[in-house]
């Protein structure tokens, strides 16, 4: 088991892009969302590139065997929209495996499969044209980007149902003490204003805007 993960699982995204804001780290992904808002997920990054096909055309998916359980496949398809690069034998096989779930930047499809193994995947959209000789694999576990985020293999990958984010490899225990002190802050907060205190007195006593103010 991965400790540092399984305490990041505890927080939400909204907790920990806090934590990202205080630290200066750019870790929020714009624009990659789930399937279904009950999804969650947390796991280090496997990562996949993909590009256009070329003369030799390549395969996409063959990779699904070597990904570790409980990690999390970051498929890099540039944020293309009309060729998909996972589907209903991936989500298959990627359950059957115990991957944690998929984030792509880029489109999937047979949502319907994700939906019925409550499979969590994270992407821009839902198109039903296969990728297949339009896109191949390129590179694995290696640097790419999910939109203006950049993702290293091992990074910290945490989704639910505001979105995805990614947490620097290296990282994970300066972000979840500031999750923490967010966390514990909120919820002080919280249970005054449910008291009758006024929020802009809750916040000041609890040094909220400090918290989220980069260091």
């Amino acid at each position: 088991m991965d400790a540092q993960v399984e305490q990041l699982k505890a927080f939400s995204t909204t907790t920990i892009s806090d934590a990202l804001d205080r630290l200066g780290v750019a870790g929020q992904v714009f624009g990659i969302t789930p399937l279904d808002r009950a999804f969650r997920l947390a796991g280090r990054a496997f990562t996949v590139r993909t590009i256009p096909v070329a003369a030799a055309r390549g395969t996409v998916g063959d990779y699904i065997d070597d990904v570790p359980p409980g990690s999390i496949v970051v498929l890099d398809n540039a944020g293309r929209l009309d060729a998909t690069v996972w589907g209903d034998i991936l989500t298959t096989m990627a359950h059957r495996l115990g991957i944690g779930g998929t984030v792509i930047h880029g489109v999937c499809r047979d949502a319907a499969r994700s939906l019925e193994l409550g499979y969590p995947i994270f992407s821009r959209g839902v198109y039903m044209r296969t990728g297949k000789d339009r896109v191949q694999g390129d590179g694995y576990n290696v640097p790419i980007s999910l939109g203006e985020v950049r993702v290293e293999p091992g990074d910290v990958l945490v989704g639910d149902a505001d979105g995805v984010l990614v947490v620097p490899q290296g990282r994970e225990a300066e972000v979840l003490g500031i999750a923490k002190q967010v966390t514990e802050a909120e919820d002080l907060i919280r249970q005054e204003i449910e008291q009758g205190s006024r929020l802009d007195e809750a916040r000041v006593r609890h040094r909220y805007f400090q918290l989220q103010s980069r260091l």
